[in-house]
């Protein structure tokens, strides 16, 4: 028997356990009640002079932004593919995931300018303000990053829920530092606070940043060892070698693979390509997976 092209995955894995969940509605929740609360926070922000409030505002109206993204992006992965996005819009997740990541990237710098400036020139805060609506701020970042809690490992929605939670702590900051400089009465609390936001966005902003564009340059997904899956396929009955092995994502939640295995008692049957499929899916989180079974190994690079 020649080489055979066979695909390792059959009709019982159409719908694959790791496609995107559902988060319509969170995602609609969480803009709403952001943008909303965008409005109030930046007008009390400019009203009572405090930067540290602004500064908060500005990271929320990126996560409004980063929000829609991460909604788009989800709602265009469950398209079905064309004829010549033969993989539909899947991969749509990651780019959102990356854009989100240059949002923050955006944000930062802004914040950081106007920080700097006020600390060269302090502004007279009103701490009481600063206090109560950053914390409203909290419980509306703290709910809203509740409605992604579930979805942790899709790194899109993952993105989504650590810019609320980001966004929470952030608001615990900035009422710790309107309570400080209403009893204190020191203005110099405000941009230091908006500093410490800074670098709060800062360190986030790197996982993501990191992850997205690992996913982006189709590195083997985290959690997912290519020698672990390279000695499994290896060592299943009458393999003698496996080249051409690739795994990389197609969105934020599907993991493909392609191999050669090369078998010179040829062909071992579709009950062989079957188990393979399985175990890729249930064990390494796998669920496309494309097998070709070779007597002699023709190697086209990248073994």
């Amino acid at each position: 028997m020649g080489a055979g092209h066979d695909h390792a995955h059959g009709s019982d894995h159409a719908g694959h356990s790791h496609a995107p969940a559902d988060f319509g509605r969170a995602f609609l929740i969480g803009i709403i009640l952001n943008t909303g609360f965008v409005i109030v926070e930046a007008a009390y922000g400019w009203i009572s002079g405090s930067m540290a409030l602004i500064a908060d505002a500005g990271h929320n109206l990126s996560d409004v932004l980063a929000l829609m993204l991460a909604w788009g992006a989800s709602v265009a992965a469950k398209k079905a593919p064309t004829d010549r996005f033969t993989y539909g819009y899947k991969s749509s997740t990651i780019l959102a995931a990356l854009a989100n990541a240059g949002l923050l990237l955006v944000a930062i710098g802004a914040i950081l300018f106007e920080t700097l400036h006020r600390m060269a020139q302090p502004a007279e805060v009103q701490g009481e303000t600063m206090a109560i609506v950053a914390g409203i701020g909290i419980l509306i970042n703290a709910g809203t990053a509740a409605l992604f809690l579930r979805g942790q490992h899709d790194i899109n929605i993952r993105g989504a829920f650590l810019h609320m939670a980001a966004d929470a702590l952030v608001s615990l900051g900035v009422v710790i530092a309107g309570l400080a400089i209403l009893w204190t009465g020191e203005t110099w609390i405000d941009p230091a606070v908006s500093l410490l936001i800074v670098l709060v966005i800062a360190w986030g902003t790197w996982g993501l940043l990191k992850d997205s564009v690992a996913m982006s340059l189709l590195a083997v997904p985290k959690g997912i060892s290519e020698k672990a899956v390279r000695d499994y396929l290896a060592g299943l009955p009458g393999v003698d070698a496996v080249h051409d092995l690739h795994i990389w994502p197609m969105s934020t939640t599907e993991t493909a693979l392609t191999a050669h295995l090369v078998m010179p008692q040829g062909h071992p049957g579709d009950t062989f390509l079957s188990e393979i499929s399985h175990e890729l899916e249930h064990h390494y989180r796998i669920g496309h997976a494309t097998i070709q079974i070779e007597r002699t190994p023709h190697c086209s690079g990248g073994c």
